[in-house]
């Protein structure tokens, strides 16, 4: 495999070879660090909306707006990580290409509102077109080589026009035949890279690809450090929920660096050595981020249910935080800690996970969570990642 550092041809342009997935001391660029900055404002907008629905009471529908919305987040996000790892070149086409993505990230942010509130996908869809298709020339750029990834690049391009062809079509339907389409177009989106890689595996950079999925999970975790902020500013108006709310704030921050050492705890780039491994790796963490969202939205939900704001009980509230937090420890625990945790902590987090969501029947908001999670991580400090087990 060759790197992008070859001379600008016509247009000053560079040839997009594959990218050498040894490239020693590769790590995120300026232009990837840059181009996570909108998924912040799409991240933050999509888990206000929860918090609002969850808070009204509108459980179910929450639930599936805030799935569908955060797909299209992720899947945007992910399909420019995994290109990028493979044919980044840095030159101006490259570059203008990414942004026309993250214009589409900030318009599909837009849409995110009328989605909760109308059933109103309109702004997402036609945002999340632009997106993909800005990723399709991408792909028939890095197809122009001759070399045997050609078939995978041209079977990428391909699919994904195709997909979103179906996916303006869905915006004419409802009723049941919408959902069934809705369903069928996410597993259309999911088949593509199966699909395309039989042609020729593209080349990943472990160490940089897992870099960027730890950049992205820091954006999320980033969002429940506002959660825990919130909390305190209510606090100062509020002086009956004083107590409370001062304890949600110190309990959030507890959690959320709990969420982080476990996370980070075991070596990512070992859990994506083979095609297969890096697909159940990106797509489980489909549901590890949305959760990371999900908590940052069960927190203000926490908030509305000791200030008198939400429809929900205590009970209820509370499991809109300790839910998210088992299905994040559950994930990491499943596509990366598993191989290099031994019989202990291997025994302690799942265990840990059911105990967190015993957590709503006491009457203290999430304490035992944060207890819990302590432990885990006291229990990771004196069992450190061990080499990976068969």
């Amino acid at each position: 495999m060759t790197t992008p550092s070859l001379a600008p041809t016509r247009f000053r342009l560079v040839p997009m070879r594959p990218r050498d997935p040894g490239e020693p001391g590769r790590t995120a660029s300026s232009l990837e660090l840059f181009f996570d900055l909108v998924f912040v404002v799409a991240v933050s907008i999509a888990a206000s909306e929860f918090h609002h629905t969850l808070s009204e009471g509108h459980v179910v529908d929450g639930l599936l707006n805030y799935g569908l919305v955060f797909f299209s987040i992720w899947w945007a996000w992910m399909n420019f990580t995994w290109f990028a790892t493979s044919f980044a070149t840095d030159d101006w086409l490259y570059r203008v290409l990414t942004f026309v993505q993250m214009g589409g990230v900030l318009v599909l942010a837009a849409g995110i509102g009328p989605a909760f509130a109308e059933g109103d996908y309109h702004v997402m869809v036609f945002s999340y077109v632009v997106m993909r298709i800005a990723m399709v020339a991408q792909w028939l750029r890095a197809s122009r080589n001759p070399d045997p990834l050609r078939t995978t690049t041209r079977i990428y391009a391909a699919g994904i026009v195709f997909t979103q062809v179906f996916w303006l079509l869905q915006l004419t339907l409802s009723g049941p035949a919408h959902a069934v389409a809705l369903l069928v177009l996410i597993a259309a989106e999911l088949a593509i890279p199966v699909v395309a890689e039989k042609g020729g595996v593209t080349p990943w950079h472990p160490h940089h690809i897992t870099e960027r999925y730890g950049l992205f999970a820091l954006i999320l975790l980033g969002e429940s450090l506002l959660g825990s902020a919130n909390a305190i500013i209510e606090a100062l108006h509020d002086d009956v929920a004083l107590g409370p709310l001062i304890s949600v704030s110190v309990l959030t921050l507890v959690v959320t660096a709990a969420l982080w050492w476990i996370y980070f705890w075991p070596p990512h780039h070992k859990s994506i050595t083979t095609f297969a491994n890096s697909v159940r790796y990106g797509y489980v963490h489909y549901f590890v981020f949305a959760a990371a969202g999900a908590f940052s939205a069960g927190i203000e939900v926490t908030i509305d249910a000791l200030t008198g704001h939400t429809e929900l009980s205590s009970i209820a509230a509370s499991f809109t935080v300790t839910v998210p937090i088992a299905v994040f420890v559950l994930g990491i625990w499943l596509i990366a800690v598993r191989r290099y945790a031994d019989r202990v902590v291997n025994t302690v987090i799942p265990a840990a996970v059911v105990l967190v969501l015993l957590d709503p029947i006491l009457p203290i908001p999430f304490a035992l969570t944060a207890i819990v999670l302590a432990l885990v991580i006291t229990v990771l400090v004196l069992r450190p990642a061990q080499e990976q087990h068969t």
